[in-house]
């Protein structure tokens, strides 16, 4: 199975996306670079639906958008007929539904989770995973520090928040995940405490890449 590779079609201009999300999405298609062009694709904690929009944009062929809320999800990408909306649903406990699991699987997932550190999230999205799938996700320093390294209202320094996000991926590979790629988001996230957060000031994050040695045909049942 040959690495993926940049999209050929990619815009010469800034994408608009239906939110933040998908600027750091986007930046990481062309940084790793990963090319989703008629996969079949899993965003989740998809909010806005960003990460969609932008999954779309790069030519993926279906996606299942899941979060746990109820008429957040852009109406655009709503009444799109290759994504599939899995609202008031738990990321970390829904099943892949009929469709996933007849396909074998999803070649893709691509997970923006608030409060769940990585190794939950990523064993969740791996559950919907054809064997030899990928994952992107965004490490989110602020939900991985320990208490005591949490500064006020929850943003963390700079140094010390990659040194948090490179001890996450550095962990990867013990949990049957292959780091394939690095890239910095463009957008600074936010942080556990959002009403002390002043204006401006956020947590730098990172999306990382991954292939699985986890898929569909581990999950039980």
């Amino acid at each position: 199975m040959s690495e993926p590779t940049a999209n050929p079609n990619e815009q010469t201009s800034e994408p608009v996306f239906v939110s933040r999300g998908g600027l750091k999405l986007h930046k990481a298609l062309i940084e790793l670079p990963f090319d989703p062009s008629g996969m079949l694709c899993g965003d989740f904690g998809c909010s806005t639906g960003g990460f969609t929009d932008c999954l779309l944009q790069h030519g993926a062929a279906r996606v299942h958008s899941i979060d746990t809320a109820y008429g957040e999800f852009a109406w655009k990408l709503r009444t799109d007929d290759r994504v599939v909306v899995h609202e008031r649903s738990n990321a970390l406990h829904l099943d892949p539904p009929a469709e996933v699991v007849e396909a074998g699987g999803i070649d893709l997932a691509v997970i923006d989770l608030g409060w769940t550190r990585q190794d939950r999230a990523l064993a969740a999205a791996a559950r919907w995973l054809k064997p030899g799938g990928h994952i992107i996700s965004l490490v989110k320093p602020h939900y991985e520090a320990e208490k005591d390294e949490l500064g006020e209202g929850g943003v963390l320094d700079p140094e010390r928040a990659q040194e948090i996000a490179e001890r996450v991926r550095d962990a990867l590979p013990s949990m049957g995940y292959t780091v394939l790629g690095w890239v910095k988001s463009p957008v600074l996230g936010g942080a556990v405490r959002k009403k002390r957060k002043k204006k401006g000031k956020g947590n730098p994050e990172w999306l990382v890449l991954v292939r699985s040695a986890w898929s569909i045909r581990n999950r039980q049942g």
